[in-house]
């Protein structure tokens, strides 16, 4: 048995090699509400004065109109009264945002000021339930109805995420403890092996349990500590009987209860350092050094359970949690991943000097060949094993030793090799295909919404160059960031904005203040160049380009004969050349166009 001093030591040591990832779970549990809720206590008060400041200010001016309000009606059956009222709740909020002074904060136009109008004024709520009516033709139904679903919804997600949070933070702290590296997708290990829901049952036949004790008072506090191993438990075995884990925990917690309880004091100091500092050293320290503490004392009283054997004990199997395989055992069930790395990496070695710089920085050739095309297939290969190469070195949990693999499938996205060297013939048509497409778009968009047809963007040809000259960007400068795809995502999304930002600085310093798109009134946008929801799309559309869409049309462009190919090239950039130099002195204005009066007027009336 280990003293409380030396488990605290080893938590210490765990929190430390883990720190950010492990206070980022305990910060998501009190975000959601699943534990450590006083921690943000921070939080709280500030919005408590704001509140305060509220009601202070309704009391001078009278009583103010409410989404509470919307609600009443709604469920007393008024639903055009509630209709009406949510119309002006939502003109004020709109209202409020123009005076408000703080442009980046705009909720006056665009898709997610709407969204994000639609719930606070209730008009969602209506909407929905002016649907129900119509169709059972019923007041009575479509409430129950309503009340059903919100129930449903609410109930939903409560079993699906804040029940079985604890689940997926102890498991995680768990393979943190005996593993150098953790990674982020770990947390999703409950439905890659098919057993979430499984795992949310238990964890809610626990808490009922332990809802009916706390009826008897003093039953309920000795039952919190009898139930306290069961995420534990269900995180070592998912699969376990939901009964089973419940009646191990107790079995387990048998003459430790009290040893518990004073573990749990001796944090005390550390709580109350919290509260005075409103909770912030809890979040910043002594909620993730509780869990590692108590991941140890679970190892412990595991390590009890195993040696004096118990019922069920056996179900506590994943053995490699605590212990790291030994190296034979993984090159078995890695043999795969041994064949890939041991092969030589291929590379490009007839390119030299610039060529080779740019192949290797920018990811772009002047030429194909059959070695290229060998280079795409080896990197693909190895980008499949990348992750499997840390748990053959015993760095991370090796999924494929744990009692519930995880299927092993070849990402689909693999077959279309993206990583790759694109050709400058390639390079080219990428750019003058996207940026037909994105003149496509925006003119489609402009079409269904407006009903008209309009030429957008400063040119005069069918082409917007500033969505082929971020896509080409992308795949360029980002060209290092491809094995990284939540880096990709980041890295495109900032620099799509930086793209669209100076872009637009630039048109507007060369026209005389001239503006082709305005995002004035959008929920967060700096200075109506730039807003979320648009560089939301275009981050989302930089994993499509770079992952998908331009490695197929690279695929079809390498089929294009170069007696055709080159010409074709040669023939587009003449064409936008002469359309950049006609519209340097003539630009493309007009209605729909420049014309950002008239759009945010037609915007407001919607």
């Amino acid at each position: 048995m280990q003293t409380r001093k030396e488990l605290k030591q080893k938590a210490k040591h765990n929190l430390k090699k883990h720190y950010l990832i492990f206070a980022a779970l305990c910060l998501i549990a009190g975000f959601i509400g699943s534990e450590f809720n006083s921690s943000l206590t921070f939080i709280t008060s500030t919005n408590e004065e704001a509140d305060t400041a509220d009601m202070s200010s309704s009391a001078i001016i009278g009583p103010k109109l409410g989404i509470t309000d919307v609600i009443a009606d709604v469920f007393s059956g008024n639903l055009e009264e509630g209709n009406r009222k949510a119309s002006v709740l939502r003109a004020d909020i709109v209202e409020q945002s123009k005076e408000s002074g703080d442009p980046v904060f705009g909720r006056s136009r665009g898709v997610l000021s709407s969204l994000i109008n639609s719930i606070t004024s209730g008009s969602l709520l209506v909407n929905i339930a002016m649907a129900l009516q119509s169709i059972f033709r019923s007041h009575n139904a479509m409430l129950a109805i309503l009340i059903v679903l919100g129930m449903l919804v609410f109930c939903g997600g409560w079993f699906l995420t804040i029940n079985v949070y604890p689940v997926i933070s102890r498991r995680m702290f768990m393979e943190g403890r005996c593993y150098d590296n953790l990674h982020v997708h770990r947390s999703l290990f409950l439905l890659k092996i098919k057993r979430w829901i499984h795992a949310a049952a238990t964890m809610l036949l626990s808490r009922i349990y332990l809802f009916l004790w706390s009826f008897t008072i003093i039953g309920g506090i000795i039952k919190h500590y009898s139930y306290y191993m069961v995420p534990y438990i269900v995180a070592e075995n998912p699969d376990i009987p939901s009964r089973a884990a419940i009646k191990l925990s107790r079995q387990m917690m048998k003459g430790h209860k009290l040893e518990c309880f004073v573990h749990t004091l001796t944090f005390i100091g550390w709580d109350l350092l919290g509260s005075i500092t409103l909770g912030l050293v809890n979040i910043l320290f002594t909620n993730p050094y509780k869990v590692a503490f108590f991941t140890e004392y679970y190892v412990q009283l595991r390590q009890l359970a195993k040696d004096n054997p118990i019922e069920n004990s056996h179900l506590l199997n994943d053995d490699y949690l605590y212990v790291r395989a030994e190296r034979k055992d993984l090159e078995k069930v890695y043999s795969d991943v041994i064949a890939v790395t041991s092969q030589p990496k291929t590379s490009l070695n007839e390119l030299k000097g610039i060529q080779r710089l740019f192949a290797d920085v920018f990811g772009v050739t002047f030429r194909s060949s059959k070695q290229e095309q060998a280079y795409r297939r080896d990197q693909a290969r190895r980008i499949r094993v990348a992750r499997e190469i840390e748990a053959l070195d015993g760095k991370v949990y090796p999924t494929r030793l744990s009692p519930f693999p995880s299927s092993q499938k070849r990402e689909w996205i693999g077959s279309v090799h993206y990583i790759r060297h694109y050709s400058i013939w390639s390079i080219i048509m990428i750019f003058f295909i996207l940026a037909f497409i994105g003149w496509l778009w925006e003119v489609s968009l402009h079409l269904i919404t407006n009903g008209e047809f309009v030429n957008r963007g400063v040119l005069h040809g069918p082409w917007l160059p500033i969505y082929g000259t971020g896509s080409v960007l992308i795949l360029l400068l980002l060209n290092k960031l491809r094995k990284y795809p939540l880096l990709e995502f980041i890295s495109a999304t900032a620099l799509c904005g930086c793209v669209e930002y100076f872009t637009a600085y630039y048109l507007e310093m060369t026209h005389n203040g001239q503006k082709w798109w305005d995002y004035t009134g959008y929920y967060l946008n700096l200075d109506g160049r730039i807003c979320a929801e648009g560089l939301l799309t275009f981050g989302i559309g930089g994993m499509l380009i770079v992952y998908v869409l331009a490695p197929i049309l690279d695929n079809l462009i390498q089929k294009i004969s170069r007696n055709i190919l080159i010409p074709l090239c040669a023939a587009l950039i003449i064409l936008y050349s002469c359309d950049q130099l006609y519209s340097s002195g003539h630009p493309n204005t007009g209605k729909g166009i420049t014309d950002y009066a008239f759009l945010i007027t037609y915007y407001l009336e919607i």
